[in-house]
């Protein structure tokens, strides 16, 4: 792989990521909370949806589930179900900055930010098959594709650390700025976004 074809494919993967998505819906909320733990567990977590999504095209993944519609329909619906889940969970969130600090609520906290951006990435077939018909334009089929998909793994990953962070900086600063009223109202406008994403997800079929 050349220099040229990195660089125009970390131009269009960064085109891609900046788009929002619940990824970075939850990297915004996780700014709000003003926990730098939640912020870099949660950003972790969907950063580590990259490698493995890539991961599993590279073994063939995405072409199976892209031949398959029973199992796309089944990953789509738990993908649009736990979208759903988070949304209501988002609604219902007690606004950053109310409750007295607590150390062990802290560390679970971190861990829930986490899987909840793993969960989402890794649940949303549409993720494994973008991936699948994108990443194969940029692999040079005449030499080893294995570190080919490492570097474009860890480019994706790279760039969307990248981009979660100035989420979860806007996130910081709304929480500076807003009164806990506002933060609330933060909460349910990520909600009801992310609920709507989920339903786009439910309508969604196979390209």
């Amino acid at each position: 792989m050349t220099a040229a074809t990195l660089f125009l494919y970390a131009a269009a993967c960064l085109a891609v990521t900046v788009t929002p998505g619940p990824t970075m819906l939850l990297a915004l909320g996780n700014g709000a909370s003003g926990d730098r733990r939640v912020v870099a567990l949660g950003i972790l977590g969907a950063a580590l949806s990259d490698l493995l999504l890539i991961g599993a095209v590279a073994v063939g993944l995405g072409a199976l589930l892209a031949a398959s519609e029973a199992l796309f329909e089944a990953v789509k619906w738990l993908g649009a179900l736990y979208l759903a889940w988070i949304a209501l969970q988002m609604w219902r969130a007690q606004p950053a900055g109310l409750a007295a600090p607590d150390p062990a609520r802290a560390a679970k906290s971190g861990r829930k930010a986490f899987l909840r951006s793993l969960g989402v990435a890794l649940s949303n077939p549409k993720g494994l098959l973008f991936f699948s018909a994108f990443l194969p334009q940029f692999i040079d089929t005449a030499t080893p594709q294995a570190p080919q998909y490492a570097l474009l793994a860890a480019t994706t990953a790279l760039l969307d650390i990248a981009v979660m962070a100035l989420y979860a900086a806007g996130g910081a600063r709304a929480a500076r700025l807003f009164s806990a009223a506002g933060l609330r109202r933060l909460n349910r406008v990520c909600a009801a976004t992310m609920l709507s994403l989920a339903g786009l997800l439910a309508a969604s079929r196979r390209a």
